[in-house]
């Protein structure tokens, strides 16, 4: 009794003497104030006072099989393009595009918006194995092309688009809409720009979507002409990769896809993931189909950027945390934690690529930023590892 009488009291002991000692100790090592952190300031950004696009453009549509189309033509208006004509070789698919914008003309073949040089630039979102021939033959016919991504999908299409891109000097800008078309992605860009996180060195890239398969057309589930999961959906990511980081070179570090839960399309891929890094910057993707139905929208799609004076979060598309709509950033640098509401900014993409249209310059995206994104790609969706699933 006596015994287990001490043993209490030298246990009593050392716990108090734990807990003096303890409160000597920084509250840091012990998360005391890990809930105390105080809520973000909210900053509801408010759009710039603009005087309107400076230049003007004729354009005209080849191919709209892929709903990305009407985005891009939205962004060429109001950039100061004016749509001249459309060709669709699927006639079924020009009701919806002419209700939409119907002051385009419907054009009876390829060869007369080609051979109309009035015609600056030509935008498509065809079928993606097409695109890169026809990005050719835009080219070939004096005018600047716009394309949905994958805007290329091997490496023989792109040593060609490479070689007459720079034989005829016309633009080859692919749309990289996660990035060109997201405010959110914009406001990104300008603050990394400011110094605020300091200097880049990694990003972390997930881009979920939404299957519906009764929804897609046959070539979405064909690798040869829709280009994978990584090659696809995955330029986005490398293009975020290269942007944020302020990369001119890279290399895939490795890359994997499989088929978890499409079994109908044995040469479908629904998941895949792969590993980016420059001399200065690393960054992980991981892209999937697999959004579930509770989601009120068709992906969570986020992006982390890392720097070596805080980071950045954006949450693109919803916010599960419960605010309202998209394109909400987080910002935690060594002085402050802010959120940014950044709905109203202004994307400047299309007013870009107009002006580099007239002026024969670079701003919108360079050449070389827009090639070595999707050889990152192709590259990735071509060394990928099969995943037993």
């Amino acid at each position: 009794m006596e015994s287990n009488r001490r043993n209490f009291l030298r246990h009593s002991f050392a716990s108090a003497t734990g807990l003096a000692a303890a409160t000597m100790l920084p509250a840091e090592l012990f998360g005391r104030d890990l809930y105390s952190t105080n809520r973000p300031d909210e900053i509801i950004l408010m759009p710039e006072k603009r005087s309107g696009s400076k230049e003007s453009i004729r354009f005209s549509v080849i191919g709209i099989n892929h709903g990305h189309i009407l985005g891009m033509v939205d962004a060429l208006t109001e950039g100061g393009g004016q749509m001249v004509a459309v060709y669709s070789k699927e006639p079924e698919l020009l009701p919806d595009f002419t209700r939409r914008f119907p002051n385009a003309r419907v054009a009876k073949s390829e060869a007369e918006i080609l051979e109309d040089t009035s015609i600056q630039l030509v935008a498509s979102a065809a079928i993606p194995v097409d695109r890169a021939p026809l990005g050719i033959r835009v080219m070939q016919s004096g005018k600047d092309f716009m394309t949905d991504k994958p805007g290329i999908l091997t490496f023989d299409q792109l040593k060609e688009v490479k070689k007459v891109q720079k034989k005829t000097n016309r633009i080859y800008s692919i749309v990289y809409s996660e990035r060109l078309s997201n405010p959110a992605s914009v406001k990104a860009g300008e603050l990394i720009l400011s110094g605020a996180i300091g200097k880049v060195i990694q990003t972390l890239g997930m881009g979920p979507h939404r299957m519906r398969p009764d929804t897609r057309p046959n070539w979405f589930f064909d690798p040869a002409k829709a280009g994978g999961i990584l090659c696809d959906i995955g330029s986005h990511q490398c293009d975020q990769f290269l942007f944020y980081t302020n990369s001119k070179q890279a290399e895939v570090s490795f890359s994997q896809i499989g088929n978890f839960n499409n079994p109908k399309y044995p040469q479908y891929s629904d998941f895949g993931d792969m590993s980016v890094r420059s001399p200065h910057a690393t960054g992980y993707i991981r892209i999937d189909w697999f959004t579930p139905e509770g989601l009120a929208t068709w992906g969570d799609g986020r992006t982390f950027i890392l720097g070596t004076e805080g980071y950045i979060e954006m949450r693109k598309y919803i916010d599960i945390a419960g605010r309202k709509g998209g394109n909400h950033l987080f910002l935690v640098n060594q002085k402050e934690t802010k959120y940014y509401d950044c709905s109203l900014v202004y994307m400047p993409y299309g007013e870009q690529l107009v002006s580099d249209v007239v002026n024969r310059t670079e701003t919108a995206m360079t050449q070389a930023h827009c090639f070595l994104a999707t050889e990152l790609a192709i590259t990735a969706q071509k060394m990928a590892y099969k995943l037993n699933t």
